[in-house]
């Protein structure tokens, strides 16, 4: 292996080592990957149980799922119909009920390795299959482009069709959705992959590859007979699976190719550097580990393992091949490495080839840990992950994974709390319980406010002291802000003054200098205040996350109008900063109570909203944020105000989907004033 000037072997390890801690910085140490990972498997586990049996299910895939949060990337997902099912030949139709189940046919006799045509088998579609059907040979096909069409902007408005997917950015976060087809079997054109994992991965990984079946995402082979027609066999959930089995150190290499592809290959010539993507850095590291090339991945040899695979790449440049790593006939260079465009990427690679080692230098993320060494042989390096993160940075991490409930829908509360009961008694993780125990006091929560709505005359007494009990309770495992729910009740039933007390106690938590809310934290202070603390105590004492409502349920009478309009736009949850609505609530207390304290309120919110610098107010809220403050202002009677920060909330990013109710009171406010 080509290395630096005058490197010794114990350098190159000693460089490794280095690499390893700047990696760890930048992709996360092996706890951080594993937090990501166990929270967004339960998360999913969730999803999956409660959809209804012709609802939608989404996945989330790509290098989100496997546990990245590189800056700049962006967020996969896959979304396809519960009761569609693939099957590849006749005889597993049996397996499912026809009278409920929408069953499809690949059929790959026609097209080239890992593609295939969907032939529609039973007549039970919905809308977007019926269009995109075509007859052809007195059968009848999928068509994936009109499929892609047809749903590309299903899931987000305004998306564009990018590949298989529909693109775009919402509130500054770049996504792709794919709409495809799940198939609960192994393709048989993957077969020999099953025989080929004598190494790696281990066969209880092979089994519960092979169980779980794939997918089919709408495009077709651009060289096939039928490039409209043809669907793409995809193994989005294989490859999730084989990178949860790495070790870290192959891992860290994988995230290394990944930097080396975005900072030093795609830097090089305008001409060539769209031809490589981060599907192709996955390949190879999948190759490498799986041909034993390394025999051993490990902190010391790093680089060695990078080295292995960037030649693997170099080969497949030159050959113009790069096989799939499921179905190796399927060339992944077909289309876009090839001819003169093959030939100034194969030189460009061999110019950094030439270099060795020394090439990672133009990587911006990683050049000053690679001098760090060569200018400081004798440096100590730490490779302890414990001494590499402080226990905040896995709080922050943890908190960022529980900010996300998953989205629920009418009648599926109940189906939650059956959830909740099964996995309590199943073996989870420490993060895995935490999300657990979120989740929980989320559906206390919106099981009380619905127990109030429906319940009438002799019920309501049973039902308020259920309700109460309730919300008490997901305070007490909950967070800081979990106590303003006990408030919103409160306010729903007419009991101001109890509603201001709660209040005032959650202004002093909230007031504390260690609250973690958010990526904002006093580290110093956190750690001081609640470190080595249970996950639980942390939550109830130190962490404050926004307010978020179920828009099936009647919270505040106020926000029915915002509720609605997000409902229409089936957005089903409502995000408010907890600041904002601590704010809103006292203001609605205090106005039957005390005029003078009510607009003290008001005025602490329009403060807030007008200068917050995203510290309180994350931009994606900003939209309710200032409809909020509207409606105080609007019910106070300063309507010119009032509008002007209705007009503010329309300029913002939609996150909440309330546009429809903000247009509505503009309309209304403007009717209603005498014109002068």
């Amino acid at each position: 292996m080509e290395s630096f000037p005058h490197e010794t072997y114990e350098g190159l390890q000693h460089m490794s080592e280095s690499v390893i801690v700047g990696l760890c910085e930048i992709v996360g140490t092996s706890q951080q990957v594993a937090l990501r990972r166990e929270t967004e498997d339960i998360w999913e586990m969730v999803r999956r149980q409660v959809i209804s049996y012709d609802g939608l299910i989404k996945m989330i895939s790509g290098s989100h799922r496997e546990g990245f949060r590189l800056n700049g990337s962006d967020v996969d997902f896959m979304l396809w119909y519960n009761n569609y099912r693939v099957i590849m030949d006749m005889s597993q139709s049996e397996y499912y009920n026809t009278a409920s189940t929408t069953l499809i046919l690949s059929d790959s006799s026609e097209s080239p390795p890992g593609f295939t045509l969907l032939q529609l088998l039973t007549p039970r579609i919905n809308r977007y299959v019926q269009s995109a059907c075509v007859r052809m040979n007195g059968r009848v096909y999928i068509s994936s482009s009109i499929y892609r069409q047809l749903t590309c902007s299903a899931l987000i408005p305004n998306s564009t069709v990018h590949g298989p997917c529909g693109s775009g950015n919402y509130g500054g976060l770049e996504y792709d959705t794919a709409h495809c087809f799940v198939c609960d079997f192994w393709p048989p054109s993957a077969s020999l992959w099953i025989d080929r994992c004598h190494s790696w991965p281990d066969p209880e990984v092979v089994h519960d590859i092979v169980r779980n079946g794939c997918h089919f995402v709408a495009i077709g082979h651009p060289l096939g007979p039928n490039e409209n027609l043809e669907w793409r066999i995809s193994f989005s959930r294989a490859e999730y699976k084989l990178v949860y089995s790495m070790n870290h150190s192959q891992f860290l290499t994988y995230g290394l190719l990944k930097l080396f592809l975005k900072e030093v290959i795609n830097h090089q010539l305008e001409e060539t550097n769209k031809l490589l993507c981060s599907y192709h850095m996955k390949t190879t590291v999948f190759w490498a580990i799986q041909q034993n090339t390394l025999p051993h991945w490990h902190p010391q040899n790093l680089l060695a393992g990078f080295w292995v695979c960037f030649k693997l790449l170099l080969k497949w440049v030159s050959e113009g091949v790069c096989p799939n790593f499921f179905i190796p006939q399927n060339n992944l260079f077909l289309t876009k490495v090839y001819g003169s465009a093959q030939n100034r990427l194969f030189l460009q690679l061999h110019e950094l080839y030439k270099k060795g080692l020394a090439c990672l230098l133009q990587s911006s993320s990683i050049r000053s840990y690679i001098i760090n060494v060569l200018y400081n042989p004798r440096l100590s390096i730490c490779t302890d992950e414990r001494l590499m993160r402080s226990e905040v940075d896995y709080d922050v991490e943890l908190v960022k994974a529980t900010s996300y409930i998953a989205e629920s829908s009418t009648n599926s509360h109940n189906k939650y709390i059956h959830i909740i009961e099964q996995l309590v008694e199943s073996p989870l993780t420490h993060y895995q319980a935490v999300i657990l125990q979120r989740l929980t006091a989320f559906i206390f929560q919106i099981t009380a406010f619905t127990l109030h709505n429906i319940c009438v005359n002799k019920q309501m007494y049973i039902a308020d002291k259920l309700s109460c009990h309730m919300l008490k309770l997901a305070a007490k495992f909950g967070c800081v802000s979990d106590m303003l729910y006990i408030a919103m009740y409160y306010y729903k039933t007419f009991r101001c003054r109890e509603a201001l007390f709660v209040i005032e106690m959650t202004k002093v938590k909230l007031a504390q200098p260690y609250l973690m809310y958010y990526r904002y934290v006093d580290r110093e202070r956190y750690t001081e205040a609640v470190g080595g603390q249970s996950w639980s105590t942390k939550m109830r004492q130190a962490v404050a996350q926004d307010i978020r409502l179920d828009n099936t349920i009647c919270y505040i009478s106020e926000l029915i109008p915002e509720q609605q309009s997000a409902l229409q736009n089936r957005e089903y949850t409502l995000d408010i900063p907890v600041f904002v609505m601590l704010h809103f609530l006292e203001f609605l207390c205090h106005r039957h109570i005390d005029m003078t304290l009510s607009q003290a309120a008001v005025d602490e919110l329009q403060v807030l909203v007008h200068h917050d610098q995203g510290m309180y107010i994350y931009d994606l809220s900003r939209d309710i944020s200032w409809e909020i403050l509207g409606i105080c202002q609007q019910i106070t009677g300063n309507l010119q105000a009032a509008l002007y920060s209705y007009q503010q909330s329309l300029t913002q990013h939609p996150m909440n989907r309330i546009q429809t109710a903000t247009q509505r009171r503009i309309h209304d406010m403007v009717q209603s004033t005498p014109h002068q």
